[in-house]
């Protein structure tokens, strides 16, 4: 039970971190739950079924403030491209993870922007800059969290 729910409930929990009560004028928060599913699916490319980016994307929805349906899209788009880039490198180093995870949370933070702004009714915000240096650079943050998650989730029961 562990060893298969901890990266959903991970990443569920990462993407509950967003619906707190602390406002603020520009977008600054990185979205934590998405990196949690990218650094889960980086580490351990097949812990997480292709299709699990459109429960996980659901329920990020419901509490990340996005229009209803862009976490289910960008999430599950995002597991199919990772399943592409799995086919195609076979070997993948810190630095290729760095710059695929880089360019993923930047289009996703981009394209969240985009579409909350076509919701809202008014074009891209120019603040999304500094969210997008904040969530590629926090990245290895989150994955040596995420190492750390596996080593728990592989520990024998009895030693817990």
């Amino acid at each position: 039970m562990l060893a298969q729910g901890l990266p959903w409930i991970s990443t569920m929990l990462a993407s509950m971190v967003t619906f707190s009560p602390i406002v603020a004028s520009a977008p600054v928060l990185p979205p934590l739950g998405f990196m949690t599913l990218l650094a889960w699916r980086l580490l351990r490319p097949t812990l997480l079924p292709v299709w699990a980016g459109l429960p996980l994307g659901l329920f990020d929805d419901l509490y990340s403030g996005q229009p209803f349906g862009s976490g289910i899209v960008l999430w599950s788009l995002t597991m199919l491209a990772m399943d592409v880039i799995d086919e195609k490198f076979l070997w993948r180093g810190f630095i290729q993870d760095w710059l695929t995870a880089a360019a993923l949370l930047a289009a996703y933070v981009v394209l969240t922007a985009a579409l909350a702004g076509l919701a809202a009714g008014y074009p891209l915000p120019v603040t999304v800059g500094p969210q997008v240096l904040l969530t590629v650079l926090l990245h290895p943050v989150v994955t040596r969290v995420v190492a750390l998650l596996d080593r728990i989730r592989l520990l024998p029961l009895k030693r817990l």
